[in-house]
C-alpha cells in the first residue's frame, strides 16, 4: 500500500517500521512451506497496512497463509541526554 506523505511525516504521525515474517503453503505442493518478508510503515496495534496486504494476499494469490509473525520498532525516538562527568582539554 502506498502511503501519502514522506517517511518522516508518517513517523511523526506514530507510524512505525513493521516487519511481517509470512509463512505460506506452496500452491502446487501444499505440504511445503515458503517464507516471505514484508516491511512497511504501519500503525500498531491494529496494523491497517499489513491487514490490507494480507487481505490482498488471500483474495489474489494462490499460496494459502500458514502463519504471520509481526514485529515493529520506532525509528524516531526521543533524544537521549547524557551528562558529561568531566572534560579534558588538549592543546
Amino acid at each position: 500500500m502506498a502511503l501519502s506523505g514522506s517517511s518522516l511525516e508518517l513517523q511523526l504521525q506514530n507510524y512505525r517500521l513493521t516487519t511481517a515474517h509470512i509463512i505460506y503453503r506452496m500452491p502446487d505442493h501444499p505440504a511445503f512451506l515458503q517464507e516471505y518478508i514484508w516491511q512497511e510503515l504501519d500503525l500498531a496495534p491494529r496494523f491497517p497496512v499489513l491487514a490490507k496486504f494480507l487481505r490482498f494476499w488471500e483474495e489474489n494469490l494462490e499460496g494459502k497463509l500458514h502463519s504471520v509473525q509481526v514485529a515493529h520498532a520506532e525509528l524516531i525516538k526521543p533524544a537521549e541526554f547524557r551528562a558529561v562527568g568531566g572534560m579534558l582539554y588538549v592543546n
